[in-house]
């Protein structure tokens, strides 16, 4: 029963909460709403990827791949605060980050995607970071990330990504709960490092 979960926010919210005599309901109205139903995972699926390119293209410090997901006027918000805008500007000032520091892995946990509307989503996630020749997370670089993802001549194109510090002031717990989270997800055998 895995997933009804899914399902059953997707009648709900695509119905809009009106009553339905469903017996009533013809082959092709059932077919319509699936095929909408369909169409919705892919778009949340594709957002999904969107983020996984922008990680692997941090991972293999490679600027351009990490601005490739972008829109062509798309914004990246580093975790420093450093604001970036256009997917020129983004693969540039990357790879000079990646010229001159020894940059850490991602492991990243996505909490949350949803459709926001027609053609527009957010999707939600935790990330840490193994420094280079370390085999741990760094707690302090632990963080919340965020895309708003665009749909464009059905693409799909990252238009905002925002890298936040996961601080948690005054909630060490909360803290220790997140990097336990991502620590799990350390591949037992990281790759070299680049």
């Amino acid at each position: 029963m895995a997933g009804w979960h899914v399902h059953l926010d997707y009648l709900d919210e695509s119905l809009d909460g009106a009553r339905v005599d469903w017996a009533n309901w013809t082959t092709a109205r059932w077919q319509a709403h699936h095929d909408r139903y369909a169409a919705r995972l892919g778009a949340l699926e594709d957002v999904r990827g969107l983020y996984r390119a922008i990680l692997d293209g941090w991972n293999a410090r490679d600027g351009r791949a990490f601005a490739a997901p972008f829109r062509e006027d798309g914004v990246s918000i580093g975790f420093d605060g450093s604001l970036h805008t256009g997917r020129a500007e983004i693969a540039a000032r990357m790879q000079e980050v990646f010229a001159h520091h020894p940059t850490a892995r991602y492991v990243a946990a996505v909490r949350d995607v949803r459709l926001v509307g027609l053609g527009a989503a957010v999707l939600h996630a935790v990330a840490g970071m193994v420094p280079p020749g370390a085999s741990d997370i760094n707690p302090d670089a632990n963080a919340v990330q965020t895309i708003t993802a665009a749909r464009l001549m059905g693409q799909w194109r990252v238009a905002v990504f925002q890298n936040t510090p996961a601080a948690y002031h005054g909630r060490p717990g909360d803290a220790a709960a997140l990097t336990a989270e991502l620590r799990a997800l350390i591949p037992q055998d990281p790759p070299p490092a680049p």
